[in-house]
């Protein structure tokens, strides 16, 4: 609480010598005009700290204003009142007018399987912990997950993108569209090693379809949505940021992925990522989670990877990419890949490859790992020979390999 300011001490007046009367009312006039004077001078005193204190306040409320000269003098203009600053409206950000827009272009994807037939476990989990966890989530919720999915349509004829796990093995694959329509879907193709399929309806034409973002330009904390169908419930978008770039988590040597922490859940795979214009960036893939469902850990594939695989697999059906057939791992004494496994007749066994033989480089390339080395084979075209520098018990030797196709069976761990 605030004191009251304290008053300045009222000193006695010096004792007077006693006179007559007339002396004495003149002495007591006196003493009241010096008493009168005193209080003036006091209460002109606090009255100019009223004052300032009043200016101090104005000044306050008057945010970013000059204080105005004294206008008490004749002929200076009055000051000028300060000018109200008005309150910033403020609300949550809608993303309404955006999900209006790109809602007709995200599909909900239901699968039927033959409970007889096994389900191939995808090679972007197989060899990871997301191994034991995914086949589990089959044991227990197969029906539940596994036959619901995403997607979104590409182009105004019906192709559709969305994941391999989705669709593979599928006997039936159903496409709904956000007003309710339901079409048969034909696959087109599906790429094992980094998890991207497509598939096509014949729909209404011409139909709605999205646009791709450049992934590349993607910043950590840009805004993002996500689109799906979240344990078959039907279409739903969520918001988020991205978390991070780049992401290893052990699904396959082609990992890059984009780390969300919009809620992403089963069923949301196959779908679409948008950046705040529209865009497809990324397609939402898997997410690390001890329950099952959305923690805030959601992977996506940038779209920097996802759409030269799309425009392959739409023109061949399959990727064709290059192979040597020897199995490899990091070594680090020295750096460099080395290989654990040769195929029988490989490219890598006709070339002389062996078993504990470290590939520095490759042609003119520098082995840093055997990530590098797993990617750059696979880019090479089939029927291109490639330089190998292998240290062989502290030997360094130069061999020359054809590259192959690489099988398209997903059960080779050579490459």
């Amino acid at each position: 609480m605030t004191q009251a300011p304290r008053l300045p001490a009222l000193f006695p007046l010096p004792p007077a010598r006693r006179a007559t009367r007339p002396a004495r009312r003149g002495a007591v006039t006196q003493a009241m005009a010096r008493r009168l004077a005193r209080s003036m001078a006091c209460g002109l005193t606090w009255g100019l700290l009223a004052q300032s204190g009043t200016a101090r306040a104005a000044e306050t409320l008057a945010v970013g204003q000059t204080a105005a000269p004294n206008s008490g003098v004749e002929g200076e203009p009055p000051p000028a009142q300060p000018t109200p600053v008005p309150l910033v409206e403020s609300r949550p950000l809608s993303f309404a007018p955006l999900v209006r827009r790109i809602a007709p272009t995200v599909v909900n994807i239901a699968v039927t399987r033959d409970s007889e037939k096994p389900h191939k476990l995808p090679s972007s989990v197989r060899g990871t912990p997301l191994e034991h966890r995914y086949r589990e989530r089959m044991r227990q919720h197969w029906n539940d997950l596994l036959e619901a999915g995403s997607g979104f349509i590409i182009d105004p004829d019906g192709s559709i993108v969305t994941n391999g796990h989705v669709v593979a093995d599928a006997d039936r694959i159903t496409v709904s569209l956000m007003d309710g329509q339901e079409f048969i879907a034909t696959p087109v193709g599906i790429d094992p090693l980094t998890d991207i399929a497509v598939i096509k309806i014949d729909g209404p034409k011409p139909m709605p379809y999205v646009q791709w973002g450049d992934s590349r330009l993607v910043q950590v904390g840009d805004w993002i949505l996500a689109a799906g169908n979240p344990f078959g419930l039907g279409s739903s978008v969520t918001a988020g940021i991205v978390s991070a770039r780049g992401r290893d988590i052990g699904a396959s040597p082609f990992d890059d992925f984009l780390q969300l922490d919009a809620p992403i859940n089963p069923g949301n795979s196959g779908g679409p990522t948008f950046n705040m214009a529209g865009q497809v960036v990324a397609l939402n893939t898997a997410i690390v989670s001890p329950t099952g469902g959305s923690v805030g850990l959601g992977f996506s594939i940038p779209s920097e990877i996802v759409r030269p695989i799309v425009e392959t697999l739409r023109k061949t059906g399959h990727m064709d990419r290059g192979w040597l057939g020897a199995t490899l791992k990091d070594s680090t004494t020295p750096l460099g890949a080395q290989v654990t496994e040769v195929d029988r007749n490989s490219p890598a066994a006709h070339a002389g490859l062996r078993r504990g033989d470290i590939v520095s480089r490759l042609n003119d390339e520098r082995v840093e790992s055997a990530r590098f080395m797993i990617r750059a084979v696979a880019a090479a075209a089939p029927g291109k020979t490639v330089a190998l520098t292998v240290l062989r018990h502290g030997q360094s030797l130069e061999l020359q390999a054809l590259v192959g196709h690489r099988p398209l069976t997903e059960d080779t761990d050579s490459h």
